[in-house]
């Protein structure tokens, strides 16, 4: 098993910098193109974020607090709640009619809908606030955080790509853990309560996991890059979006698909990982990639639901 392990590892760590190369190549081979459209906004946004750094007087604890907390909590409760008016009221129909489980959560139960908002609004104050203070610390010892100067934009996806495979490897081994039975039975089966899930459910955890798999993956790649506050309330809003897309329960034209997401609460072992490239390696998505729910796992560029363009098959009668 060790043996295993370890090879399972080694082919991760090649397969995700081989990514990151390949990742890293395509964005200097495009760099002209980014650079003009760069130019054109760079003195709009420096001078934006000068006005903002010198209104607070380069007070970075407050700087860094607006950034790394506000702002993501912000683009989180906006986010979900338009979504939780469609989940509560079935209203606008038209996005009701992308939902991914028909029949479930139609309309959403609203005493577990009250029990996952206290538990998301508890994980991010009690838990992820004070997270930030040695956060902080750690940002100021690298001492670019709070600079005068905004990172370039193609350093920025640079770090986006960084902090995206950190993500990954880091949410995929800490999930598996937490579904070890004894782990399961006492911390991930809080979340696993929704086997159809809305995206309020994304930080609907018990505490421990909510340290373990929801903030420590997102941090960590900004915390070791030494980012700068602006890429970090970019990262930190952009990944509590992402998670709420996976977990909101509907297929959506023009974003990101949640089919891989929402198959792991309906069946609970497979499907571990944020960009499915671990599962692939370790086998974890082999039950996955059988079903209609594979077909439909990838962007929907129509009006069509993939509901009703890849229907499930009807069950066979007994």
């Amino acid at each position: 098993q060790e043996e295993k392990l370890w090879d399972a590892l080694k082919i991760t760590a090649c397969v995700l910098g081989t990514g990151l190369l390949v990742f890293t190549a395509l964005v200097n081979s495009v760099s002209w193109y980014v650079q003009s459209i760069w130019d054109t906004s760079a003195h709009f946004w420096q001078s934006t974020w000068l006005k903002f750094y010198y209104r607070y007087e380069g007070d970075e604890w407050t700087i860094f607090l607006l950034g790394a907390a506000l702002v993501p909590a912000l683009a989180f409760w906006c986010f979900n709640g338009i979504l939780m008016v469609a989940d509560v009221t079935g209203k606008p129909t038209f996005i009701t009619r992308y939902r991914i489980q028909p029949g479930k959560n139609d309309p959403v139960d609203t005493k577990k809908l009250r029990q996952a908002i206290y538990t998301a609004l508890c994980n991010q104050f009690l838990i992820s606030l004070p997270m930030l203070v040695p956060m902080f610390y750690l940002m100021k010892w690298w001492g670019n955080t709070f600079s005068k100067d905004l990172p370039t934009f193609q350093w920025f996806l640079v770090e986006l790509s960084f902090f995206t495979l950190i993500e990954e490897i880091l949410f995929y081994y800490t999930h598996r853990l937490v579904h070890l039975p004894l782990l399961y039975k006492h911390i991930h089966k809080k979340h696993h309560e929704w086997t159809a899930p809305i995206g309020v459910v994304s930080i609907y955890a018990h505490p421990v996991e909510h340290i373990l798999s929801n903030t420590l993956p997102v941090m960590t790649g900004p915390m070791v890059m030494g980012s700068h506050i602006v890429s970090i309330a970019a990262w930190f809003s952009l990944a509590l979006i992402v998670t709420s897309i996976s977990h909101c329960g509907y297929h959506l034209p023009l974003l990101p698909s949640p089919e891989f997401h929402d198959f792991h609460h309906l069946k609970f072992n497979q499907c571990y990982g944020v960009l499915g490239v671990l599962d692939y390696l370790h086998g974890t998505d082999t039950v996955f990639r059988q079903t209609n729910a594979y077909k439909r796992h990838r962007v929907l560029l129509s009006l069509t639901p993939l509901s009703e363009s890849i229907p499930e098959e009807p069950k066979r009668a007994q």
